[in-house]
């Protein structure tokens, strides 16, 4: 079976910004342990960051950061990529595993259900409780104008 990149984009991003434990956690609640063999160990490099000046001008590189990948080949065959931010190995390597057994049709749907949508949703609520740490510190400026600068 093959699916459309954006859905394919959709639980790779889900999988690589879950937290470790989360997924660790989800992992092991839906027993989730197929036999698998490494295609490429779990490496860790840098790559470098590319952004834009406000989201869409001129690019630029702030630095670079850590970077761990991994591949692995179910017994079925089927093979998974990962890349992750940081040095967690294992994180990849789950990483990978998810991404593989998602590529399987006899569990495609089920994983979008047990196991996407819910890293989906812990990282919104990580979003929405950073977001209301920061609006709680906000200050916000403002000018008065005095009538003899007018």
């Amino acid at each position: 079976m093959h699916f459309d990149t954006p859905t394919r984009q959709r639980w790779m991003a889900a999988l690589a910004q879950s937290t470790p434990e989360m997924l660790r956690a989800r992992m092991r609640t839906l027993g989730l342990a197929p036999d698998y063999e490494h295609v490429r160990e779990p490496q860790t490099g840098l790559v470098q960051v590319q952004a834009r000046m406000g989201g869409t001008g001129d690019r630029f590189f702030p630095g670079d950061t850590t970077l761990t990948r991994a591949v692995v080949r179910l017994s079925s065959g089927q093979i998974g990529f990962s890349w992750v931010l940081g040095r967690d190995k294992g994180h990849a390597e789950r990483c990978a595993v998810c991404d593989a057994l998602l590529q399987e049709p006899t569990h495609f749907q089920t994983l979008m259900e047990t196991l996407i949508t819910p890293l989906e949703a812990d990282r919104a609520a990580r979003i929405a409780a950073r977001l209301a740490e920061v609006n709680a510190s906000r200050v916000d400026f403002f000018t008065l104008v005095r009538g003899d600068n007018a």
